[in-house]
This record gives C-alpha cells, sequence and structure tokens, in this order.
C-alpha cells in the first residue's frame, strides 16, 4: 500500500488556488494546482514548502513522497504611465507613474516664465497646447510628454527720424498718417522813414 500524504493548498485575498485545502494524495503519484486572481489582481507569488517558485499560474508536485505546501496572494494589477517634459517647463507628476487598474490618473503641465506649452504627446498622438491631460479607466500602459516653446517678443516700430513725426511700417493696414507741422516764416519788421519836406 503506497503512503498517503498531504498537501495543504491555500490562497489569499483576490484570487483562488484550485484544488484548496488539505488534500490526501498517494506517494508516488503527481498533483497539479491552479492558481487564478481576482478580475483587476495579479498573482503576486507562490509559496511551495514556504519558498517562492515566482508569478506562476499552476503548479505541480511530481512524485510525491512527502507532505507539501502551496500559498498564493496577489495584489491589485498596476499599469505604467511614463511621463517626461522637455526643456522650459515641467510636467507633474513625472517619471514612471503607477496607476492601478481602472483608475484614472491626471497630469499637470506648466511652462517657465516667458515660454508656453508648444504640445502635448499622449501614447505619441498630439493632444494640443493643454495645461490638463487626464487618462481614465487605465487597462494598459501610457506614455505623455510636453514640449514647449518661447514667447513671441514684442517690437517697437522705429522713429522716421526728425521732425517728431512717426512713420508706419510698409503695408501697415492703418489709413491714418502723421507729418510733422510745416515751419512757417518769421515775419521781418521794416524801419519806417519818414517823409523830408521841401524848404520854401
Amino acid at each position: 500500500v503506497a503512503n498517503a500524504y498531504t498537501i495543504t493548498a491555500s490562497a489569499g485575498a483576490n484570487g483562488s488556488v484550485n484544488p484548496s485545502g488539505a488534500m490526501p494524495v498517494n506517494g508516488g503519484t503527481s498533483q497539479t494546482f491552479a492558481i487564478t486572481p481576482s478580475a483587476g489582481f495579479s498573482i503576486t507569488d507562490v509559496l511551495v514548502d514556504g519558498i517562492s517558485v515566482g508569478v506562476v499560474s499552476s503548479y505541480s508536485f511530481i512524485n510525491i513522497i512527502g507532505n507539501h505546501t502551496l500559498t498564493a496572494s496577489f495584489s491589485v494589477t498596476t499599469y505604467a504611465i511614463t511621463a517626461s517634459a522637455g526643456a522650459n517647463g515641467v510636467l507633474a507628476p513625472s517619471g514612471t507613474v503607477n496607476v492601478n487598474t481602472g483608475a484614472s490618473q491626471s497630469f499637470t503641465i506648466t511652462a517657465n516664465a516667458g515660454f508656453h506649452i508648444a504640445d502635448v504627446l499622449a501614447d505619441g498622438v498630439s493632444g494640443g497646447a493643454v495645461a490638463t491631460y487626464t487618462f481614465t479607466n487605465v487597462t494598459i500602459p501610457h506614455t505623455i510628454s510636453a514640449t514647449f516653446a518661447a514667447d513671441p517678443v514684442a517690437t517697437t516700430p522705429p522713429s522716421s527720424g526728425g521732425g517728431g513725426g512717426y512713420a508706419l511700417p510698409p503695408n501697415s493696414s492703418s489709413s491714418r498718417s502723421y507729418a510733422s507741422s510745416p515751419v512757417l516764416p518769421i515775419p521781418v519788421a521794416l524801419p519806417i522813414v519818414a517823409p523830408v519836406l521841401a524848404t520854401p
């Protein structure tokens, strides 16, 4: 008669091991266990006789000649969003942001002084010059990046030079023109000469 042994299988929260509990097995036989996470969760680790065998969805005991234990643990599934910003601005949060499955994650984009947002790319697709961006119902990894550009510099048209007038630039759409006031000649007073009377 073959010796009888016991394999005790258990699962943590948010998953299952099948079969589970204390299972009697005959010596020299084999037994396979299936490890299944609940929706939205992933296998974290599987321990066989207290030693990790990694993230496996099944495990088989071969040619059993002793008692064994199998335990499985689970955790919520997360996805990475990689966020980066170019020079002259920031994107927050940045780096690798882990988001739980089904959750949402917002990002804020801010340009440095003298600069403005040029474009925001989400998964390589332009989202325009937006100051915030939100990934909703995250079920896959994502990327987001932002670029920035210098603000335009305002310039003052040059003076026409002399006379205090203002010269409009060529092809100006304005119909108003300015000119210096004309310089009028200053009248010169002439001397008054008295008439000379003849002596009789």
